[in-house]
């Protein structure tokens, strides 16, 4: 057997590399698409809605749909491998994204409140990626194949939002509304991760790990007996569930209201989209840093790094003068940065945590969990600031991020 073993390392090695290469390939194209509706979908919602306590529907809507794309992506990989889950969740967002640009045309609010919960797919396969990367990665390297497979999202994502006038100008010459021009790149962008993830993704990286772990003891009885509910919801799953809900509950608030925020104070859409873009850079850029600092602490010290990067992002935008762009953008950056911890802390948690016969399925649920935080956090948001002030939800979420430290304590106490 151990020279089995032997012979088949280098295999999964090799493959392992060509996975993350697909995947970094799509990651690029898909972060373009990312980025329209978090620089635009709230502006566009304002202008077809009308009033800002609405400004944060398509951020809901849109992680609402990610959240029931989130349990799809991950039942169909679960049970046809990573390739076809992820190429399908992509072509969804891509629908979406269609669908946006045609109710902008049509002035249909109808159909753009369906077509934002059909565009959440491409968000929730964009991050279901981060765990094909970590299929075939040794325990000791997680981290780092995570935030392989993250960083890569950060080129489309950064030049998206730094496109929303030229893809405006270019929308306006089609009689396009000119807030509908980013969702047409977003819909190019998708298919094409979708199209370069179905015909490139081969090895399969779950079945292959699947594969590989059938000689070993702990899997001897196949991937289809299913393990007991306490393996799979054990402690850690809870702990790095609720990392991932905190961070993208807090993120998602004080993003989605951002650029309404700095429209209000007289800043144009090219600055909105310079702060977004930087804030989107924070949130993947710094990926292999995270990455491998998991791996050398242990994740729950960069959860840890999480909470308080979080309450340094909401106290930063309070307080940031509201003519100030740099100071806008240093507190996005440090928001995308404190998310950008708690998602590779968390992501790195449930896959040490979680069995391969279910790990999949219960990776979509963790994910539909993360999505309807978000959810909650967006359409508060806007109900938030319209209440009282963009300051007021900025120190909110500050709050907020610090629940993380108690679950740390919690789950030191119960493992």
């Amino acid at each position: 057997m151990t020279a089995q073993r032997a012979l088949v390392t280098p295999d999964l090695a090799a493959s392992q590399r060509r996975i993350l290469a697909v995947l970094v390939a799509a990651q690029i194209l898909s972060g373009a698409g990312l980025a329209a509706g978090i620089t635009v979908g709230a502006l566009l919602a304002q202008d077809m809605l009308g009033g800002t306590g609405l400004a944060g529907v398509p951020s809901a809507l849109f992680t609402i749909g990610s959240a029931a794309a989130a349990v799809s992506v991950g039942r169909i990989s679960q049970r046809f491998g990573r390739r076809p889950g992820l190429a399908l969740g992509y072509g969804t967002g891509a629908l979406g994204s269609v669908g946006v640009v045609a109710a902008a045309v049509a002035d249909n609010v109808v159909l753009l409140l369906i077509s934002l919960f059909v565009y959440g797919a491409g968000t929730a396969t964009n991050l279901q990626a981060r765990y094909a990367g970590a299929d075939l990665a040794a325990p000791a390297h997680r981290g780092r194949a995570v935030s392989t497979v993250l960083v890569a999202t950060t080129v489309g994502a950064v030049v998206g939002p730094n496109l929303v006038t030229v893809m405006g100008d270019f929308a306006e010459g089609l009689g396009i509304p000119a807030l509908a021009g980013p969702f047409i790149l977003a819909a190019i962008a998708y298919a094409a991760a979708g199209a370069v993830l179905w015909v490139m993704l081969r090895p399969d990286p779950l079945l292959l790990a699947r594969a590989a772990a059938a000689d070993t003891a702990d899997h001897a009885a196949g991937p289809d007996i299913e393990p007991s509910a306490a393996r799979t919801w054990n402690p850690s799953v809870v702990l790095g569930t609720t990392v991932m809900v905190v961070t993208q509950l807090v993120m998602v608030g004080v993003m989605t209201m951002t650029p309404i925020h700095m429209q209000h104070h007289g800043h144009g859409t090219g600055a909105a989209g310079l702060v977004i873009a930087i804030h989107v850079a924070a949130m993947y850029l710094p990926s292999p840093l995270s990455g491998r600092l998991a791996d050398r602490f242990g994740p729950r010290v960069v959860a840890a790094a999480a909470a308080v990067t979080m309450l340094a992002a909401g106290v930063t935008a309070a307080a940031a003068p509201v003519h100030s762009v740099p100071a806008l953008a240093v507190a996005l950056a440090l928001l995308g940065l404190g998310w950008n911890f708690g998602l590779i802390s968390g992501t790195a948690i449930i896959t040490d945590a979680v069995p391969l016969a279910t790990r999949a399925r219960t990776q979509g649920t963790v994910d539909l969990t993360i999505a309807i935080a978000g959810a909650g956090g967006g359409l508060s948001s806007g109900v938030m600031v319209a209440a009282t002030s963009y300051g007021w939800l900025a120190l909110l979420g500050a709050a907020i991020s610090l629940l993380i430290v108690p679950a740390l304590a919690l789950h030191a106490r119960r493992v």
